[in-house]
């Protein structure tokens, strides 16, 4: 069957995430959201819909994790013990970047710094491409990255990986340790992507779609492709995904208000 790919651009996906909350629940509509529509926006503002409320979770499709990358030549440390030690001993003198405040890598970035009590400057940038320039140039120290947007920079010698930010190892980074494994307890975030309806539609149809595309994910070309690129996948029932979002929503508000993050 043909499928129409409507790509609403801006505000981080709340306009695509906007116009599926609000599309006729007839199971022809369905969204690929991710976690800065529902789960991080919805603490730092209010949207124009209900993240909960609005929706018939689908599935989870699949995870995204983030790396965490220094200068070479800035930062000295080999693995995420020595880089905390450094921090400890020099409070504010390193540097960590992100694609703006309240994205994602700001959100890792304060939750390392609140996990292992260290003191790093967050330097906010307009996006993930410039902000990976500069720790490529030695401007700033550090950041958390996803693997596709470093993978080709490894080799380079420029940076290097020292932990992933999810509990599980990524496949295209075999080597790099999880945060958990290289010395920071409990810490688990990532990027999810997940399939959603408009709220009120048939509980057949959302358990159709879940059912198909489960049999997709698990053939082994396509759970290999995703796995090439960086992603981890997922899948499992509706509920699966309605806990993510409760999940990460807790965590992420909390996180927030503690270190009082704010939109520019």
């Amino acid at each position: 069957q043909p499928v129409l790919v409507e790509n609403r651009g801006g505000a981080g996906g709340l306009a695509g995430t906007d116009a599926a909350a609000k599309s006729a629940p007839d199971g022809h509509t369905i969204l690929l959201g991710s976690d800065y529509a529902f789960t991080i926006y919805p603490q730092l503002g209010k949207t124009p819909y209900e993240p909960i409320k609005d929706f018939e979770p689908v599935i989870l499709f699949s995870n995204l994790s983030m790396v965490l990358v220094v200068n070479t030549k800035k930062v000295p440390a080999t693995n995420v013990r020595e880089l905390i030690a450094l921090a400890k001993a020099n409070p504010g003198k390193y540097t960590i970047a992100s694609a703006g405040n309240g994205s994602s890598h700001h959100l890792a970035a304060e939750y390392f710094k609140h996990l292992a009590a260290i003191d790093l400057l967050h330097v906010p940038y307009k996006g993930a491409a410039p902000a990976m320039n500069d720790v490529l140039g030695g401007q700033v120290d550090m950041m958390f990255i996803s693997p596709a947007t470093v993978l080709p920079h490894l080799g380079s010698g420029k940076v290097r990986a020292l932990a992933v930010s999810v509990s599980k190892r990524v496949p295209a980074l075999a080597d790099v340790p999880t945060m958990i494994e290289a010395g920071v307890p409990n810490f688990d975030i990532g990027i999810w992507f997940g399939f959603l309806y408009p709220a009120k539609t048939p509980k057949a149809a959302v358990e159709r779609m879940n059912s198909e595309v489960q049999k997709i994910l698990d053939m082994p070309e396509v759970s290999t492709r995703i796995a090439e690129m960086g992603y981890l996948v997922a899948g499992g029932k509706p509920e699966v995904l309605t806990q993510r979002i409760e999940k990460d929503a807790a965590t992420f508000k909390k996180l927030i208000q503690d270190a009082k993050i704010k939109l520019d």
